[in-house]
């Protein structure tokens, strides 16, 4: 039987980002790989691939489950919690 991730199954509609720059690296002059939109609070930040890694920062500071990517032409949700990923 699959598990399903409640987190991602509880999104009903996207929090799309306000900008395409991650407010941390931009306070401290950092640079970024690719970006991050949470979809519990909006704030956009940078990835994994990025030397700063805001948005897992912010994942384990808030418990804020779920991002979707901000890059232009992605279209996906990841939730740290359940490692899980799906379209939308």
């Amino acid at each position: 039987m699959e598990e399903t991730c409640t987190h991602l199954e509880a999104i009903e509609s996207i929090i799309e980002p306000k900008d395409y720059v991650c407010e941390e690296c931009v306070k401290h002059h950092g640079s970024w790989v690719h970006l991050r939109t949470c979809q519990t609070c909006g704030v956009t930040l940078c990835c994994d691939s990025s030397p700063n890694t805001h948005m897992t920062k912010h994942f384990h500071a808030t418990g804020h489950p779920v991002v979707i990517s901000a890059e232009p032409g992605e279209r996906w949700l990841w939730c740290y919690v359940d490692e899980a990923v799906r379209g939308y």
